[in-house]
């Protein structure tokens, strides 16, 4: 299960993943993304209907340690740091932004500070962004003369377009939370004082929703950039009708016409 820098609780059917090194500004060691992946696969048990994301210490994640590029640079060269790189990101792709995409339920990021590199992706690759408002949001990449992974090359032009997603890269300047909503990088900007219980709250209503369609819907956006239109509406209309076969739809239907709250269970 996941390590001392990567705390995992459940509270009913929310899981909750805290990123653990506040000395680090819980910047992604190897055995942090370990364990991440773990988690993520933890979540994918059904109890699970929605899973948040923060960090702790006053930061989300100031991505990859670059004082540990150095150390690679200095002890082996140029071979020895490009190994290291192409393994960290191998790792962060394969067990945690995939998982986290395939994850069939709704992943909330909590951005309580700063969000940078690595830390910027991951939070790119969650389907509901909130953040303080004091945080902050840098892709960091060209600042010290690399590209951009962690799928960002991929999220960030979906949500912002592409040449706001170049700007950003090119400029590697640190973005506020309220910039960072006006582009559409983040869905809410909520108060710094009390801002563990808003994102908790937000997370925790969206596991009480229709977590089987929220599954669904998730997969069809991601789908829909490289589908056809004929394509898309033909998964449209199979989603939809798999979607008559479950409780929530079910329930959601009979509440909506009965003009009641309808009570989701997840499937």
């Amino acid at each position: 299960m996941p390590s001392d820098h990567v705390n995992l609780t459940q509270d009913d059917a929310l899981a909750v993943i805290t990123l653990n090194r506040p000395e680090a500004r819980n910047a992604l060691s190897p055995e942090m993304l370990g364990a991440l992946g773990r988690a993520l696969a933890f979540c994918r048990r059904p109890e699970v209907r929605a899973v948040l994301i923060t960090g702790s210490g006053g930061a989300f994640c100031a991505g990859a340690d670059v004082k540990d590029f150095v150390q690679y640079l200095d002890d082996g060269g140029p071979e020895a740091l490009s190994h290291h790189l192409r393994s960290l990101a191998d790792t962060l792709h394969r067990e945690v932004i995939l998982p986290l995409r395939r994850l069939e339920k709704p992943v909330v990021a909590g951005v309580n500070g700063v969000a940078a590199g690595a830390g910027f992706s991951l939070m790119l690759a969650c389907d509901y962004r909130v953040a303080a408002e004091n945080a902050r949001f840098i892709m960091a990449y060209a600042g010290i003369g690399g590209t951009p992974d962690g799928g960002s090359t991929w999220l960030l032009p979906r949500l912002v377009g592409q040449a706001r997603a170049m700007e950003v890269y090119f400029a590697s300047q640190p973005l506020s939370a309220t910039r960072s909503l006006e582009l559409g990088l983040v869905s809410q900007v909520c108060p710094s004082e009390g801002f563990g219980h808003h994102a908790l709250e937000i997370a925790q209503r969206l596991s009480q929703g229709p977590t089987a369609a929220y599954g669904k819907a998730k997969a069809l956006f991601d789908a829909a950039w490289d589908a056809s239109l004929e394509a898309q509406l033909d998964a449209e209309a199979a989603a939809i009708s798999e979607m008559a076969q479950t409780h929530d739809f079910q329930e959601g239907i009979r509440a909506f016409a009965g003009k009641r709250r309808p009570w989701f269970r997840g499937r």
